[in-house]
């Protein structure tokens, strides 16, 4: 085993104290990182909740589902002829207001259902299977 010169002492908090930026930075952008995942899983069910609820023929229950899914958002609904789609947008903010914000948009589209008496799924006046 080889002894230690006293040029050698201090080296270790020396590499620290070079490296510790580095490290911190890493943490940073994996915070971030973690931050805008967490609001795309946000906004995919907030795009979803609205999408069926706007299918079902509530428009307005769709919206409120989405802003309680993910507070802040816009939610834009549009139909055709067979399918609603709902775009919902939002602005993240990682590390606070001083770091660039990024937009997250995610979309569904869901089938209209048929209205009219009987069409639903869950009436069960008929006869059991």
């Amino acid at each position: 085993m080889r002894a230690r010169s006293r040029d050698e002492r201090g080296m270790v908090t020396a590499e620290l104290a070079a490296c510790l930026p580095a490290l911190l930075l890493v943490l940073a952008v994996a915070l971030s990182a973690v931050s805008v995942v967490a609001a795309k899983v946000r906004v995919q069910d907030a795009a979803r909740e609205a999408a069926r609820a706007a299918a079902r023929g509530d428009a307005a229950t769709g919206r409120r589902l989405a802003a309680q899914a993910a507070p802040g958002a816009s939610v834009v609904l549009s139909s055709g002829s067979d399918d609603v789609t709902a775009v919902v947008s939002v602005r993240v903010h990682p590390m606070g207001p001083w770091l660039p914000t990024f937009t997250v948009t995610e979309r569904a589209v869901a089938a209209r259902e048929p209205v009219g008496a009987g069409a639903g799924a869950g009436d069960m006046t008929g006869p059991a299977p």
